[in-house]
């Protein structure tokens, strides 16, 4: 079986942030065959297009950490019902300069996290909006919606962590078979 590294982008840059623990715990409970590793992404310069003749350090980093990754998998809160602004940037970094996105055709899935009830549904359809366009194919099932998420970090609520455990063990596994799909390599 052939490991598939798998970049995570947290689209928060709190330190404790919900987003940042779910991503932590998707790389406690991957699957055999894939390897999960952040990719940071809270020293991007903002993209700016006149920057591009003399790349920024964080941004050919950036590129080549993405470009030697498998697939992607985006954690995300929701800020006024999109994406994080931070998450937005790596996005523009990594699909530029036009014809030379790191994002084409790498498989990817995306999970909204909020302590919230909505699941932040917003920000989990906006990031796949704009996956279209960068050609990243998006895992369609499960989706991943995950509301009231402080309870799962609550050590007074251990039913509401393996709840979550068991949900992303079959997230994970779905995504596996996806990259597998996707990649070429089942």
């Amino acid at each position: 079986m052939s490991i598939q590294k798998i970049g995570l982008l947290v689209g928060s840059l709190r330190a404790a942030s919900y987003s940042r623990k779910v991503a932590e715990e998707m790389i406690r409970l991957a699957p055999a065959g894939l390897q999960l590793e952040i990719v940071e992404i809270g020293n991007l310069p903002l993209y700016n297009e006149d920057l591009e003749p003399e790349v920024p350090e964080p941004w050919q980093r950036f590129r080549e950490a993405i470009r030697t990754k498998d697939g992607i998998i985006f954690v995300t809160p929701e800020y006024n019902r999109s994406i994080p602004g931070l998450l937005k940037n790596a996005i523009d970094v990594g699909s530029r300069p036009s014809g030379k996105s790191v994002w084409n055709r790498k498989p990817g899935a995306v999970a909204s996290v909020t302590p919230g009830g909505l699941g932040a549904f917003g920000a989990n359809h906006h990031l796949r909006q704009a996956m279209v366009f960068l050609n990243l194919p998006m895992m369609q099932q499960p989706e991943a919606y995950l509301s009231n998420i402080a309870a799962c970090f609550n050590e007074a609520q251990p039913a509401d962590r393996q709840r979550l455990d068991q949900f992303l063990e079959r997230f994970l596994s779905a995504y596996a078979d996806w990259v597998s799909e996707i990649n070429g390599t089942r």
